[in-house]
C-alpha cells in the first residue's frame, strides 16, 4: 500500500454553483485508464477513517476500490441507458458559453451540470444518516466527476461540444480533440494506471488554494476553462492537423490535471468521511 501523502485540510465545504450544459454526445472525460489513474492517486491519500468508510460503502462491488468504480458513471450509458444513464448524461460536463464565467439561472437549468451535481452528491456522501446504498452511489459518481472536472474539454468556453466537433488529423487518421484529450495524450507513457499514478505521485503538488476555498468544485471547473482560454488545450486557430509535438506539449498539462484531480479527490473524501462528519 502506498503511504498517505495528503496534508490535512482545514476547510472543504463544496457549495452549489456553476454550469452550462452542452450536448457532449457519447464522450467521456479521460479514458478509463485516466479515471483509474485519478482513483489510484486518491487512494494513496485517503485517511484511515475515510479508507474504512470507502471499503464499507463499496463492499458489494465486484472491485470494491476507488479504481474499481472509477468508470461506473460512464458505464451507466450501457448498463442503464433509459434510466440513470440517461438522467445523468448532462452531469458530466459544463460549458461556459464563450468565457469563463457563471450565471446560475442560465447555466445550470434543472441542476443538470457537473458542478451542481458533484456538490449535491457530496452532500449525500457526507451525510451518515442517508441510506448506505445512496451514499455508495454518490461515492461512485463523485469519484468519476472529480476526474471529469479536471479534463479541460469538460469545462470549455468554446461552442464545439467539448471538442467533439473539432476534427483533427493525427498521423493520417481522423479523430476529434475531445478524444485526443481523453486518452491519446496520456497513452504516450504506455503505463498501467497504478504505475502511472505512482509516477505522478513522485511530483508533489504545490500549495493548493482551492482546498481552503468555499467553492472548490467551481474553482476546478474554472481552472479547466482557463486552460482553454490560455491556449494550452487547442491547436493554433485554424489548425486541424496535429502531430507528436502537439501531444508532447500538452502531456504536462494533462498529467498535472490528473495529479490535481487525484489529490483533490482524496481531500474531498477525507473531509466527507472523517469521524467529525460521521458524528454529527
Amino acid at each position: 500500500m502506498r503511504p498517505n501523502r495528503d496534508r490535512p485540510m482545514t476547510r472543504f465545504l463544496p457549495v452549489l454553483a456553476l454550469a452550462c450544459a452542452f450536448v457532449a454526445g457519447d464522450a467521456s472525460a479521460w479514458s478509463a485508464e485516466g479515471h483509474r489513474i485519478v482513483a489510484h492517486i486518491a487512494d494513496a491519500g485517503l485517511s484511515p477513517a475515510a479508507r474504512a468508510e470507502v471499503e464499507r460503502l463499496l463492499a458489494g462491488e465486484a472491485d470494491p476500490t476507488l479504481a474499481g468504480v472509477a468508470t461506473w458513471a460512464d458505464e451507466l450509458r450501457d448498463t442503464d441507458p433509459d434510466g440513470l444513464g440517461k438522467r445523468s448524461a448532462k452531469w458530466h460536463y459544463i460549458n461556459f458559453d464563450g468565457r469563463c464565467g457563471f450565471e446560475p439561472p442560465r447555466d445550470c437549468k434543472g441542476n443538470n451540470c457537473i458542478v451542481t451535481q458533484t456538490n449535491l452528491l457530496y452532500r449525500i456522501l457526507a451525510d451518515p444518516t442517508r441510506d448506505p446504498a445512496d451514499r455508495a452511489m454518490a461515492l461512485k459518481f463523485v469519484v468519476h466527476f472529480v476526474g471529469d472536472l479536471h479534463q479541460p474539454m469538460h469545462a470549455s468556453p468554446r461552442d464545439d461540444k467539448g471538442g467533439n466537433d473539432y476534427q483533427v488529423n493525427l498521423g493520417g487518421e481522423g479523430s476529434n480533440l475531445h478524444r485526443i484529450w481523453d486518452g491519446t495524450i496520456i497513452k504516450r507513457r504506455d503505463l498501467a494506471a497504478e504505475e502511472y499514478a505512482d509516477v505522478l505521485l513522485e511530483t508533489p503538488l504545490p500549495h493548493d488554494p482551492t482546498l481552503s476555498s468555499d467553492r472548490p468544485v467551481l474553482d476546478w471547473a474554472l481552472e479547466s476553462c482557463q486552460l482553454v482560454e490560455d491556449g494550452k488545450v487547442y491547436p493554433a486557430d485554424g489548425v486541424h492537423v496535429i502531430d507528436e509535438a502537439f501531444l508532447e506539449a500538452r502531456l504536462p498539462v494533462a498529467e498535472q490535471r490528473l495529479r490535481e484531480a487525484g489529490v483533490r479527490l482524496a481531500q474531498l473524501l477525507n473531509h466527507a468521511l472523517a469521524p467529525p462528519m460521521q458524528a454529527r
